[in-house]
């Protein structure tokens, strides 16, 4: 009965430890959502009015671009997934690159050939195992991204949609990525981000229908285009990116919050476990006692009979 004691004691001991790693976690992963919130917030709106730039720009203009102009007959496709260097988050991982693979899955039944680019060792950890090509690939800064990191991202997407198809160029950039709602819902979803749909972009800028300003370019409205086309992809990696983070911060807290709830009622079932081994150690100590008084009380008896 000691024995079993003990292993309740040190069983106890175990994840009383493990409780303040997972304590701890919660509280740095609650701090870093504010942060990461913030630079969500402050992100958006440069990147609403460089859509709107290039809204007005597109529309005013006659200029067919990688930027705006779709392709009669696409045949190839690049995937930007977004995932995180570390784990313990929940299904926040699994999600995103669920995501990625329903959109593989959508663009090859339409007959293009798909590219994968991937951000962060869990997605890239997912595509090796499964000995699946990956065209490019970041890592070591999903915690805390920064827009340099989003240029470095861009660069090779940007350079790849403005080749033909046959020198290895794409028709379409899409991206994959943890939408953060609020700090309860992250959302899992996928977007188009070139070539640029007007009619989608006046949707999500909320200008559907409104007459945009009129603009006279110099030198031309495709040089226009091409100085944007560079800004807007960065932009998207980067606000994309700002959001998957909060996202990853979002799924750790709530995570290592029900791993600390779980380890204390663990630690309460090993208390009261421990404690009714304790109650029946010592039950047996007191029957022990009792039984070596009773035998000796009768083997004093008998020698004096």
């Amino acid at each position: 009965m000691g024995a079993q004691l003990r292993v309740y004691k040190r069983r106890i001991r175990s994840v009383t430890a493990t409780k303040k790693i997972t304590k701890a976690m919660e509280m740095i992963a609650a701090s870093r959502i504010v942060k990461a919130q913030r630079k969500v917030t402050a992100s958006s709106p440069y990147a609403t009015e460089l859509t709107r730039a290039v809204t007005a720009v597109a529309t005013g203009s006659n200029t067919k671009h990688p930027l705006t102009t779709e392709s009669e007959k696409p045949t190839r496709a690049a995937v930007l997934l977004l995932t995180s260097d570390r784990g313990l988050a929940g299904a926040f991982n699994s999600n995103a690159i669920k995501a990625a693979e329903q959109l593989t899955e959508r663009l090859e039944r339409e007959g293009k050939e798909v590219d994968i680019y991937i951000v962060g060792r869990r997605g890239i950890a997912h595509y090796n195992f499964r000995e699946r090509k990956i065209s490019d690939s970041w890592t070591g800064f999903t915690d805390e991204p920064t827009y340099a990191d989003a240029k470095e991202i861009a660069a090779p997407l940007i350079e790849a949609i403005e080749k033909d198809t046959a020198e290895g160029g794409v028709d379409e950039l899409h991206i994959a990525f943890t939408e953060f709602v609020s700090m309860m819902t992250q959302v899992a979803t996928d977007d188009r981000m070139l070539p640029l749909s007007l009619d989608e972009a006046a949707k999500e800028q909320g200008t559907e229908g409104e007459i945009l300003p009129l603009f006279e370019f110099e030198p031309s409205a495709e040089d226009v285009l091409d100085a944007l086309l560079p800004r807007y992809v960065e932009s998207r990696i980067y606000n994309a990116l700002l959001q998957s983070a909060a996202s990853k911060h979002a799924a750790t807290r709530r995570a290592m919050k029900s791993a600390t709830d779980n380890a204390g009622e663990l630690i309460n079932t090993l208390s009261r476990l421990a404690n009714a081994a304790r109650q029946a150690e010592i039950t047996q100590e007191i029957s022990e006692i009792v039984g070596g008084s009773s035998a000796l009380a009768d083997a004093t008896a008998g020698s004096e009979n």
